[in-house]
């Protein structure tokens, strides 16, 4: 029997039923749920929203009820419902079957389909990345390593066999971030021709074509992909494996943090107004709630400032992908607490892992005209060295 007890000839076929009968309702979701804490209403809870996605799988609600409507849009996809979640229950996975379905043909934001459309080629990414002049890319990829190259048991992989990732956004958005990583690692490859990850797909009704997308992005990138977009470390991992992807946080945690003859013994420590340099860091919620990486990012900027922790710094910001620009009062209501506490804090900067949350962080305080300033982590390493 799948989701809710129902014969399986009366379910639609919507969604994996697995996945859907998983859920035991017991509500370890919902103080963690962004959206159910700014309204208390069960319907925007993960464990809400399941409710609804089995009704819509029994046809007890048609694709056009309002609530369904609402609720597949106005959730996150932070995913900040699965580390808690005592059954394990794959919510991404769901979100993305239930946004495939809710949003075909016209249900879907106007947006949304834009921006799938607009970074769809990579030629045209390509061009707006030159003329925001990130890093310099250094011609075809070379093909990939030989199988068993490096030690499965090495903590990171060697830099000659990484390629960086440039990002569809991020080159345009913050070209500055691939010249931090290029003066950070000096000689690392950034093929051209890249195209997009596909993550931005198949978070928001395309999975088929985001899962596509990641599967040419691994053929465009043969070696391991370096990455400084947390939410695009996370898609890649599911779609080509987690061997094939490391973030760069994770990269400079295990080559760096505890090798005192790495680069980061020529590291000099930052400071301002002649007091170490403060920061704080906010995660992205893929990287963090999908792959479980939180505490590198931190020990990384710790090498080169006082970090102080950030009291909401494991909840959404607010940006989740296309969710700032589809609904954007929804999103500043989501980032207004955490501005607070960030003003509260004293620092100097924050220091963000994802360019889609440094777009949102900078825009929010910008209109606060708040001193505090927001740097990618790679841009943050990038002053310290020598």
């Amino acid at each position: 029997m799948p989701a809710g007890g129902v014969p399986a000839a009366t379910t639609r076929g919507i969604f994996d039923p697995d996945l859907l009968s998983t859920c035991i309702s017991c509500g370890f979701c919902l103080p963690v749920c962004p959206t159910y804490r700014l309204t208390g209403d069960e319907r925007s809870s993960p464990r809400g929203r399941i409710t609804l996605m089995r009704a819509l799988e029994t046809g007890r609600l048609d694709e056009d009820d309002p609530t369904l409507l609402e609720q597949s849009s106005y959730c996150l996809g932070c995913r900040a419902c699965e580390p808690v979640c005592p059954a394990g229950v794959q919510y991404g996975e769901l979100l993305e079957q239930w946004r495939d379905h809710q949003w075909r043909g016209r249900r879907g934001p106007v947006l949304v389909a834009g921006l799938r459309l607009g970074v769809r080629k990579a030629l045209p990414l390509s061009l707006a990345g030159a003329v925001r002049r990130h890093a310099s890319t250094t011609g075809p990829a070379r093909p990939p390593e030989p199988a068993g190259s490096w030690p499965a048991a090495a903590s990171a992989p060697p830099q000659d066999s990484m390629q960086l990732m440039l990002g569809c956004f991020e080159r345009s958005l913050f070209p500055g971030v691939s010249k931090a990583v290029a003066r950070l690692l000096p000689g690392i490859e950034i093929p051209s021709g890249q195209g997009c990850c596909g993550a931005l797909h198949a978070h928001n009704g395309d999975s088929a074509g985001g899962r596509q997308m990641a599967h040419e992005l691994g053929e465009a990138l043969p070696r391991t992909i370096l990455t400084t977009a947390g939410g695009c470390a996370t898609h890649i991992a599911h779609e080509l494996g987690r061997d094939r992807v490391v973030e760069l946080s994770e990269y400079l945690a295990s080559s760096w943090v505890d090798d005192p003859t790495s680069t980061a013994a020529r590291l000099r420590r930052l400071t301002k107004d002649g007091r170490p340099l403060r920061v704080t860091v906010q995660d992205s919620c893929h990287l963090r709630n999908g792959l479980g990486t939180h505490r590198q990012p931190r020990e990384v900027a710790g090498l080169v400032a006082e970090v102080v922790e950030l009291p909401s710094a494991g909840s959404c910001c607010g940006a989740a992908g296309t969710y700032s620009v589809v609904r954007p009062k929804d999103s500043a209501a989501v980032l207004a607490p955490k501005l607070d506490e960030i003003e509260a804090l004293g620092v100097d900067h924050v220091v963000a892992v994802n360019p889609i949350c440094q777009r949102q962080l900078i825009g929010g305080l910008r209109k606060r005209k708040s001193p505090v300033t927001v740097l990618h982590l790679a841009e943050l390493m990038a002053q310290a060295m020598p």
